[in-house]
């Protein structure tokens, strides 16, 4: 009888010992499951509305099978669970950090000159905005390519960098002096008349793709080598070929340029969109070579860039569109509360009717009007046919940070 009850008991100590060890796989296969309504998502379909300029007009991801009602998408974006604003922080932080994709621009003085040269006042009066393709989500990424991150994704920012004084003094001074007239904290598209640093750090960009010129929008922002532009992927890179004669023209005003033509010596962007022209990370990043011996930022200043911050929060979106009722002659500006693409993108949206060519350009946080200065934390991106008030741009992860701090750690020349 004893001897039965030790062989019990150690039967049942084995079964106890098997089971916990097939504890841990069923959990991580428990947890490896997505929860309940994430796959709602449709999968990607080339537009049926067609592109305009570097914003589409159609869907970038599709619409065959979609329901495409203005409605539909507030109601979503009004009753959808604040999962993103909860997750947002961490978003791209899980294991591994991509390293961006680099590409050398003009990288020598004989080159630089040769495409400063080539952009005459004609040459960038006719450049069009860009129509981009349908990109694909999901990227494939190598081994190589990644690298664990050096830190947990925490929310990360760095402040803006004024311009220094004007040179030009001014006619006359007024006797009492009147507070700047403040632009419309809810605006869908209108030219700024705030003055300010935006207007010296926001300019167009001009590049040759695929044998023609073309623009986008851009802006200078504060960094470790004063000599970084941000702007959106597809604006350094489309149809899997990096543009070439990128230049970037501050203040950018009917051909006139108030603060020089400044050569790209290389160009940056996120794995995602080096890879499958992902429009969840089309974001880039420009170093662009000393004019005159002097950086950018010491020229006009350089605006904050943020990263993995919270979502739905007041921004302004700054741009050169130039597809009518624009013509890229002047800054344009949004302004308004952000809130998320519940279709397909996981980019953050805000009204805007901004065209093509307003690509690239700066949405700002903490913006403040009679400095013009502001913390960048997405670029304009994409548009969907059904909603041409509405501008979509990335949220700025680490991807993006990657992109970003990469940029300002590299050479200049």
């Amino acid at each position: 009888m004893h001897h039965r009850r030790l062989a019990l008991l150690s039967t049942l100590a084995l079964a106890a010992g098997s089971a916990a060890a097939l504890l841990p796989a069923t959990a991580t296969a428990a947890q490896a499951q997505p929860p309940a309504g994430a796959a709602a998502r449709p999968s990607a379909h080339p537009s049926a509305g067609g592109p305009v300029g570097g914003l589409v007009r159609g869907s970038v991801r599709g619409q065959a099978g979609v329901p495409v009602r203005e409605q539909a998408l507030v109601r979503d974006q009004a009753t959808a669970p604040a999962r993103r604003q909860a997750q947002a922080p961490a978003r791209g932080s899980a294991s591994v950090r991509p390293r961006p994709a680099q590409h050398a621009a003009a990288d020598s003085a004989g080159e630089r000159r040769q495409v400063v040269r080539y952009w005459t006042e004609a040459r960038m009066e006719a450049a069009e905005p860009l129509n981009p393709p349908n990109p694909a989500k999901g990227a494939k990424l190598s081994p190589a390519d990644v690298k664990a991150p050096s830190a947990a994704a925490a929310p990360s920012t760095a402040a803006p960098t004024a311009p220094p004084p004007s040179a030009v003094a001014p006619t006359a001074v007024p006797s009492s002096p009147a507070a700047p007239a403040l632009q419309a904290a809810r605006n869908g598209g209108a030219a700024w008349t705030g003055g300010g640093a935006v207007v010296r750090t926001t300019g167009r960009i001009f590049f040759t793709t695929q044998g023609r010129n073309a623009s986008c929008s851009g802006s200078a922002v504060t960094s470790a080598n004063k000599s970084v532009v941000i702007t959106a992927g597809h604006c350094v890179k489309l149809n899997g070929a990096f543009h070439t004669n990128w230049v970037f023209v501050p203040g950018y005003d009917r051909g006139a340029r108030p603060y020089g033509t400044w050569a790209a010596t290389k160009l940056l962007t996120t794995p995602q969109w080096d890879a499958s022209e992902d429009v969840d990370h089309d974001m880039a990043a420009a170093v662009v070579a000393p004019l005159d011996g002097r950086s950018l930022v010491d020229v006009v200043g350089g605006q904050g860039v943020a990263f993995n911050q919270p979502r739905r929060r007041q921004m302004y979106a700054f741009g050169y569109p130039a597809v009518a009722p624009y013509d890229g002659s002047k800054l344009v500006y949004c302004s308004g509360r952000a809130f998320d693409d519940y279709l397909l993108s996981d980019d953050l949206g805000l009204t805007c009717d901004q065209t093509g060519g307003a690509s690239g350009g700066p949405w700002m946080l903490a913006f403040d009007e009679s400095t013009g200065l502001g913390t960048l934390n997405s670029v304009n991106s994409f548009k969907y046919g059904f909603a041409p008030n509405w501008m979509f741009g990335p949220y700025f992860g680490n991807e993006a940070q990657a992109v970003y701090q990469s940029a300002q750690t590299t050479g200049v020349l």
